[in-house]
């Protein structure tokens, strides 16, 4: 599945780096904390379009945080330790404040 408009992956945009095993697992383990966000605001979405009466802009705030999260996960930058452990944390928190809609 590819990650932007211009139907190039993720992966496709990195400069040549040899990456250790840990700095690979945290890379992998930052961008799966975006994705968690990102499904949990796609819940939300689909929650709230079966809902009678859906509340569009409740929707609207949603769809743009996917976007706004999909920006984010695009600068992840795997030689940029302080970076990557910070969106691991920051995500996962923020995936599981929305999930309990908190965010």
């Amino acid at each position: 599945m590819s990650e932007s408009a211009d139907d190039t992956f993720v992966t496709d945009r990195l400069e040549p780096y040899t990456w250790s095993n840990e700095e690979t697992a945290a890379y992998e383990a930052a961008v799966e904390a975006v994705n968690g966000a990102v499904g949990a605001y796609s819940a939300v979405i689909a929650a709230e379009e079966r809902r009678p009466d859906p509340d569009r802009a409740v929707v609207e705030e949603a769809r743009a945080a996917r976007a706004r999260l999909a920006r984010e996960r695009r600068a992840l930058r795997p030689t940029d330790h302080r970076q990557i452990a910070a969106a691991r944390a920051h995500y996962a928190r923020l995936a599981r404040d929305v999930t309990a809609g908190g965010a």
